[in-house]
């Protein structure tokens, strides 16, 4: 028993879980998502399928760049619905879109908080969002309701927040 708990432990810090979050205040610079738009539960199956598809895209090399989201709303507080844009993270517009995608550009020069976690993209999330909500209750910040997230290593995440006027 110790043996698998030991194992476990090595295991989530191999993936980065014991990795410490960074919060900074920044200024956004644009960025291209291309993707696929999802309102729903959190637990529909469409939005695993919308993740797949966007997965596929990048293991066929259909796409270049980086997995990438955008949230407009919080989860947490909208009774487990979503709307998002699952896709990614490109360095231009001059990328053929797969079929059924679309271009969104997150815009510019506006006052962020951003998150980085040195941590697989399946622990990231979590601890991106929850170092970036202490950050602003800590600091009395209010942040809109739009996340961007994005991936740019294995073991890397990065979530910016625009910062409330």
């Amino acid at each position: 028993m110790l043996l698998l708990i030991a194992l476990g432990a090595i295991f989530y810090g191999w993936l980065g879980g014991f990795s410490g979050t960074t919060v900074t205040s920044a200024s956004s610079e644009q960025l291209l998502v291309a993707g696929k738009p999802f309102r729903g539960h959190t637990k529909d199956e469409a939005l695993g399928n919308t993740f797949r598809q966007v997965a596929q895209v990048l293991d066929q090399k259909e796409l270049a760049g980086v997995p990438a989201n955008i949230y407009y709303n919080n989860p947490d507080e909208a009774n487990d619905t979503i709307s998002a844009f699952i896709g990614v993270l490109v360095p231009d517009t001059t990328q053929q879109l797969p079929a059924g995608f679309e271009l969104r550009t997150v815009p510019a020069d506006r006052k962020v908080l951003r998150a980085e976690v040195n941590a697989h993209y399946m622990l990231a999330p979590n601890k991106l969002y929850q170092a970036l909500f202490d950050h602003a209750e800590k600091h009395n910040l209010k942040l809109e309701p739009f996340y961007v997230e994005w991936f740019p290593e294995d073991k890397k995440g990065v979530v910016e927040v625009p910062v409330r006027e």
